[in-house]
């Protein structure tokens, strides 16, 4: 079951390792939403995000990148955002079956880290998704791996 919290992600309150998830857009741009708070904490998430971008390898939706920032705190980037919205008119930039393969690739992460997730609801900010159709996707790939998942609402 996933354990709702009110706080920052960014901040999580929950003794052990920890991974904070969060979604990124698949052109490199990184400056709104939730990596605000990330940068604002560590800076090493955005830096090894734009040498992954630089670099290419690996870089696309679906993918996922582990940096470490504390003895037992780790930021997962995973790109599950095609572009950025420039109209309402346009489709959201969210890609659902990106955060299932993310979330899948996160959960052995987890697992070997012996780790709970934590995050804010990814994909319905900036990328403009539905928490209706995130949750699910958690369940399945997540949950089902009997990983801990703590979302969180901002006070």
């Amino acid at each position: 079951m996933i354990q709702y919290l009110t706080g920052d992600a960014a901040n999580p309150q929950i003794e052990g390792n920890k991974i904070i998830a969060h979604i990124c857009n698949d052109i490199g741009g990184w400056g709104k939403g939730f990596v605000v708070a990330i940068s604002k904490r560590w800076k090493e998430p955005e830096n090894e995000y734009r040498k992954w971008f630089k670099n290419g390898e690996h870089f696309q939706l679906g993918e996922i990148q582990m940096v470490q920032v504390k003895e037992n705190i780790w930021i997962c980037n995973m790109i599950a955002q095609h572009k950025t919205i420039t109209s309402s008119k346009e489709v959201s930039p969210i890609r659902y079956e990106a955060v299932e393969k993310c979330l899948e690739k996160l959960s052995v992460e987890a697992l070997k880290l012996n780790a709970g997730i934590h995050m804010p609801r990814i994909g319905c900010g900036l990328a403009g998704g539905k928490w209706e159709a995130i949750e699910p996707i958690i369940e399945r790939t997540l949950l089902n791996n009997e990983v801990e998942v703590y979302v969180y609402d901002f006070e």
